[in-house]
């Protein structure tokens, strides 16, 4: 990252909980945007490209929160987001995370963890790769450009899926265990259970195998999960 503060919008309707971030934020040294609706989050993604979004789910019609993201992420835009909701269950954060999050936070949040999170999720930004491609096998990723491929052909991954195998390609042939997926990938020790982590993998196993290729993700009963090719 450059020298200058990190940029952070933040969108939620409600307005003293949008002070209150806004205010705890700058204190903690960031550049900070407030807006209060998705209509006007898109307009400063678009015109300024802050470092970091900061999104409530339940904005106001006609884009909430989970739009603003499968927008944002549709338009190329690789800023990462952080998702705050007052719903917690499994469900929602998988629904969070398909639509292009990064990570989630359920209301009522201490704001010291949201500082956390933001840190995390700034510090994993800034420390991507400039430009060598990670490879395995028949598998090319290109950090700088965010590309992917398998057997030459193009993988059309989500911003999870990239960043869950990127990890992957960074530790071959390592058996990680849950924990460490969640801590390397989503910048947390938990977040609500395993099947967050065994969704996206299901989902980044159907783009990998298609065609019949095969399984280079390989489930470790009890443990977890290792990039290897079969025997």
């Amino acid at each position: 990252m450059s020298s200058r503060s990190p940029s952070i919008l933040v969108v939620d309707d409600d307005p003293n909980l949008l002070r209150m971030l806004r205010r705890g934020l700058v204190l903690a040294g960031y550049d900070v945007q407030a807006v209060e609706d998705g209509e006007s989050a898109m307009r400063v993604i678009r015109d300024e490209r802050p470092d970091l979004l900061v999104l409530d789910v339940m904005l106001p019609e006609p884009l909430d929160g989970l739009e603003v993201a499968r927008r944002v992420r549709a338009a190329g835009v690789d800023v990462p987001i952080l998702m705050l909701t007052a719903r917690g269950q499994v469900a929602d954060k998988l629904a969070g995370f398909a639509s292009g999050a990064d990570d989630y936070l359920p209301k009522p949040f201490a704001f010291e963890e949201l500082l956390a999170r933001v840190g995390a999720l700034l510090r994993r930004r800034g420390s991507q790769p400039a430009s060598e491609c990670l490879t395995y096998a028949d598998l090319v990723l290109d950090p700088a450009t965010r590309e992917a491929w398998r057997a030459d052909e193009p993988l059309d991954l989500t911003a999870r899926e990239f960043d869950l195998l990127a990890y992957f390609l960074r530790h071959p042939r390592q058996v990680l265990t849950r924990d460490q997926i969640f801590r390397g990938v989503w910048g947390s020790d938990h977040l609500g259970g395993s099947n967050i982590i065994d969704a996206n993998m299901s989902y980044l196993r159907e783009k990998l195998e298609a065609g019949g290729l095969p399984r280079l993700l390989q489930t470790v009963r009890g443990v977890g999960y290792s990039l290897r090719e079969q025997p």
